[in-house]
């Protein structure tokens, strides 16, 4: 029998190793993984519901999810797309639902659901896997590849697969390096942004449907919900800022200002246009009773007393210097961000083995044969919302596919 050794025990991992069973009886599937948990991300993904992929068929749109590997994912999307993961989990009756915002996870809204599905698909095609087995090397060793274990043990192998995730430090690569290949330098990506000690941090919990954000000094611009927490800034729109400038905010060292417009898109004139509207309907009310911009009332009662306003200021009575001030923080307020916190259940790295040394066409290496690639240890990740998983699926079937082709 041909062997294949797949290196993590992930989503990508998995899906390489169940399908490559599947999809060849002759071949022997070893899967390692270095902890003590199998698909230990998926778990945690959603908050214990596992988002699994994203509600997004159109391939030109999914792919400007991803703020690295555009490019590449277009070509292995065509291959192994949402609606190809959505039917090969229903298959295996898993269904899958969408949310109002696209994110899809399983009916029974249980990570537990994937995990026992993966589980099964493993034990019924007789996939061999082993836990708390790292690995420390991978060498070329004639035709075949020799994995050297932390165990002390080698594993000879007709091809291996590497799916061990992202690594946070480059010198953690220095395994794959020595096959060859080069490595695009890891920076954390999907942060919150942290405001330490800032008086905004007394409002945790506070969430706003929508507002926009800008990294100032640079082009940065993201919109979305946005949550304030007691270290800082979280939520969706916060997520996809610290996406596409992971690598530019990591040059900052995590210092930078961001501005924050509660109202969306609502600039500054176009809310002094309309301020004579609301001061004449609410003419005689307190401003502290109700935002008429729809914002949460603490917020809003925030916002009054960082512009100096009073509790029992009515609307016709307010000073055009509060005024003034009220109209920039709402639509800028500056804040200092200083240092992250990892968003743990979406933690991704931006960086890993560069693009241009694997076929995307069957994520196999340029440089090395029979050595393939699947999943976040390649220069690709999406932003939040079940896109990191596809590209999981996606590139670990492709691998399976050819793999199980290869050595028919």
């Amino acid at each position: 029998m041909k062997k294949l050794v797949v290196v993590g025990g992930g989503a990508a991992g998995f899906f390489c190793a169940v399908n490559a069973a599947r999809m060849n009886a002759g071949l022997q599937v070893i899967l390692l993984e270095k902890s003590a948990k199998l698909l230990s991300k998926v778990r945690i993904s959603g908050g214990g519901r596992c988002n699994t992929t994203h509600e997004l068929f159109d391939i030109p749109a999914l792919v400007k999810k991803y703020p690295r590997g555009e490019q590449f994912v277009k070509k292995a999307f065509h291959q192994f797309g949402t609606k190809d993961t959505i039917n090969w989990f229903e298959a295996r009756g898993v269904k899958l639902h969408a949310e109002a915002d696209g994110r899809m996870f399983p009916v029974t809204n249980q990570s537990a659901t994937i995990i026992d599905c993966l589980l099964r698909e493993a034990d019924l095609y007789k996939v061999k896997v082993c836990m708390n087995t790292g690995v420390q090397a991978i060498d070329q060793y004639n035709d075949q590849w020799k994995i050297h274990t932390e165990k002390k043990e080698e594993i000879i192998a007709d091809a291996v697969c590497v799916a061990c995730g992202g690594l946070p430090k480059l010198s953690m690569f220095s395994w794959l390096q020595n096959t060859g290949h080069h490595i695009v330098p890891p920076v954390p990506s999907l942060f919150t942004l942290n405001m330490p000690k800032h008086p905004i941090t007394t409002l945790m919990g506070v969430s706003v449907p929508n507002v926009s954000l800008k990294v100032i000094g640079s082009k940065l611009k993201e919109s979305g919900p946005l949550l304030i927490t007691h270290w800082g800034l979280s939520g969706p729109a916060v997520l996809k800022l610290s996406a596409w400038g992971a690598r530019q905010l990591a040059e900052l060292n995590y210092h930078f200002e961001v501005a924050v417009n509660w109202l969306g898109e609502i600039n500054e004139t176009a809310l002094r246009e309309e301020w004579s509207f609301y001061r004449e309907q609410m003419a005689t009310q307190k401003m502290s009773n109700k935002s008429p911009f729809a914002l949460p009332n603490r917020l809003w009662q925030f916002l009054l007393l960082e512009a100096g306003i009073g509790a029992d200021t009515k609307w016709a009575e307010l000073k055009s210097v509060h005024q003034n001030k009220l109209i920039q923080l709402l639509t800028h307020s500056i804040y200092a961000i200083s240092g992250k916190t990892t968003f743990k259940e979406e933690f991704v790295t931006a960086g890993g083995i560069s693009l241009s040394e694997i076929h995307p066409q069957t994520m196999e290496s340029r440089i090395a044969p029979n050595l393939y690639f699947a999943g976040e240890v390649m220069d690709v990740d999406g932003i939040t919302g079940g896109f990191n998983f596809q590209h999981a699926w996606t590139s670990g079937f492709i691998a399976a596919n050819a793999i199980a082709q290869k050595f028919a």
